[in-house]
């Protein structure tokens, strides 16, 4: 019998995040039909490789998204914004990678190893999380489901990539000169020079003191959760990393922990790999996470004087579960659950 196959389009195809959806629907398998590419002015016309066929990039501003069943966006909020609900009217199932949307009560908010049956929800668009919740998120539910979560402290360690290739470029090109001992470039993409530093400023401030990145994280959690009263705080810190997000997450729970149970559910968790042998240390690191689809959670433990209280360290690679991948698994589920 003939697979059904499904037109999609990859809007932003020539970014960072739009290149790695295109190697995400090759390596999966996806059933494609018809595969477009679009992307702004300045990369209209040309041709990339994806999927075992060649595609010329449409321009976004004149493209036609008739026939299209799924459309993967990642070019930035406000380009989502003017043009997701137009690929939505044309009849497309839009999945969207930017912030643009996902606040919106109407749309869902979806991680699909977390809360699948949001999808069931959709009025023609879904959001993909933030990158630095969908990691956390993952390895928090077992958590949730068996223990109950009171409060979350998380500290992010977020690599330059989550910037954009420019925040990679930025990075080699900062530490090149200070390795060298020229004057390091002015940053754009950055407020500080990255290399060789930490910068605990993600995003713009908000009044509050806390930045648009830490708030995304409270809101997102929440909302994916399904718990608007969950305590969550964050601090978000970009550093000199290529690839690949860290955290190192607290939590206190419903009752006193049990890490062998603890360790159990997570080796049970869809999406979670342990890494946690202190012995031979071994732990998640931002480089084996590279290019590898789970969440690496390690280093867990209880709390020396709140046994209600664990600690550990969740590593996944930002531009694959933090975006393309889990932009694809939501359509997949879609083709799988036939939604």
């Amino acid at each position: 019998m003939t697979q059904k196959t499904f037109n999609v389009a990859v809007v932003g195809a020539t970014g960072a995040v739009g290149r790695e959806m295109l190697r995400v629907l090759e390596e999966r398998e996806f059933p494609i039909g018809e595969l477009r590419a679009m992307a702004s002015s300045r990369s209209a016309g040309k041709t990339i490789e994806a999927c075992g066929r060649e595609v010329v990039v449409e321009d976004l501003e004149s493209a036609d998204f008739s026939g299209v069943d799924y459309a993967l966006f990642s070019a930035g909020g406000s380009v989502s914004k003017a043009h997701g609900p137009r690929a939505a009217q044309a009849g497309a199932v839009v999945i969207d990678n930017t912030s643009a949307f996902r606040m919106d009560p109407d749309v869902p908010l979806v991680v699909p190893e977390v809360n699948p049956e949001a999808i069931e929800e959709h009025k023609g668009i879904i959001a993909n999380p933030n990158c630095s919740t969908i990691q956390m998120v993952v390895a928090l539910l077992p958590l949730a489901q068996n223990y109950g979560l009171k409060r979350v402290v998380v500290s992010t360690y977020q690599s330059a990539s989550g910037a954009g290739q420019s925040g990679v470029t930025e990075l080699l090109e900062g530490a090149r000169a200070y390795l060298s001992g020229e004057q390091e470039p002015t940053p754009s993409t950055f407020a500080h020079p990255l290399a060789f530093e930490a910068l605990p400023h993600i995003d713009t401030f908000d009044p509050n003191g806390y930045t648009r990145e830490e708030l995304k994280m409270v809101r997102e959690t929440r909302k994916i959760l399904s718990d608007p009263d969950l305590q969550v705080s964050a601090t978000c810190v970009r550093v000199p990393v290529v690839r690949s997000h860290s955290e190192a997450v607290t939590v206190d729970l419903g009752r006193a922990v049990d890490v062998d149970e603890v360790r159990k559910l997570w080796q049970e968790m869809p999406g979670v790999e342990l890494v946690d042998d202190p012995e031979h240390v071994e732990y998640p690191l931002a480089r084996r996470a590279e290019g590898a689809d789970p969440c690496f959670v390690g280093r867990i433990r209880r709390d020396l004087d709140r046994p209600e209280t664990l600690h550990f360290w969740v590593v996944s690679d930002n531009l694959r579960k933090g975006a393309a991948l889990n932009a694809v698994q939501i359509a997949q589920f879609m083709v799988e659950e036939d939604l």
